[in-house]
């Protein structure tokens, strides 16, 4: 007992206690941790990159090369990521039916497990923009204010005061914001497809992205939920002030003569 009782007064007895503490802390941990999830994981991605390599090799490495390093008929996929996939073809954009100066949004032809193979294997080539989840594209509580501020600072240019579109040069355009999904307007915003510049989280960050897609979503919601009433094709102040000269002015100025006449009139009598 005394020789127990020095023992336990050594000043290395407190570091070993913990260290056989640790050793059986990771034993257990070892002997218990759902490992089987994390390798069914690992297998699945796996198979997932398999797949969308399949599909790769048939639908896109004409354009973009066998190892998606690019050719003179595409730009290279490597560090695109997964995002930019989903959003292209997801859009139906890609593949494309023939060169040009932009390419338009089109009917989807594969399915939404296809695009996510085709986003494995794409985001296996090198690192790029994740796909966003349900909970990041959500604009519900989303402050609408701020995001027609950001909108009209950043977007209004191209797209329009209320996300309509409008033409660029050379034979681009900006195409209309409306009934576009949520996760394929944060996609864009990540991504920055063909002429549109890229706005990643450093920039931008998620909540500023909800912002504005929350007010995409009002101004391109139905009649009664547009603020301001009826919105003479979304077109900004160009067609609202069309509008106040022709039927506002031209109605003061009909009633004006109205008026007029029949002063002279009632002079006369």
């Amino acid at each position: 007992m005394k020789k127990l009782s020095a023992r336990r007064r050594h000043p290395l007895a407190a570091v070993v206690v913990l260290l056989l503490a640790l050793a059986a802390t990771g034993g257990l941990y070892a002997a218990f941790a759902p490992a089987g999830k994390a390798q069914a994981d690992e297998t699945a991605q796996s198979l997932a990159i398999d797949e969308g390599k399949k599909l790769y090799s048939v639908g896109c490495a004409s354009c973009h090369g066998s190892g998606g390093q690019g050719t003179t008929d595409g730009p290279s996929l490597v560090g695109v990521g997964s995002a930019a996939v989903d959003f292209q073809v997801g859009t139906g954009r890609m593949p494309a039916q023939q060169p040009g100066a932009q390419v338009p949004k089109k009917k989807v032809i594969y399915n939404q497990a296809e695009i996510d193979q085709l986003a494995a294997y794409v985001a296996s080539l090198g690192a790029g923009p994740i796909t966003p989840t349900k909970s990041q594209v959500d604009p519900s509580g989303a402050d609408v204010a701020k995001g027609g501020d950001l909108f009209r600072t950043n977007c209004a240019q191209c797209h329009n005061f209320t996300g309509e579109g409008g033409a660029l040069t050379n034979g681009k355009y900006a195409p209309s914001l409306e009934g576009v999904s949520p996760k394929h307007i944060y996609e864009a915003m990540q991504t920055g497809p063909q002429s549109m510049p890229s706005f990643p989280d450093s920039t931008m960050p998620e909540q500023e992205k909800k912002d504005i897609i929350a007010y995409i979503k009002t101004v391109n919601g139905d009649e009664s939920q547009t603020p301001g009433g009826l919105s003479l094709g979304g077109l900004g102040p160009v067609s609202e002030g069309l509008f106040g000269w022709i039927f506002g002015l031209g109605g003061l100025i009909a009633i004006a003569v109205w008026v007029a006449a029949h002063t002279a009139k009632a002079k006369k009598s």
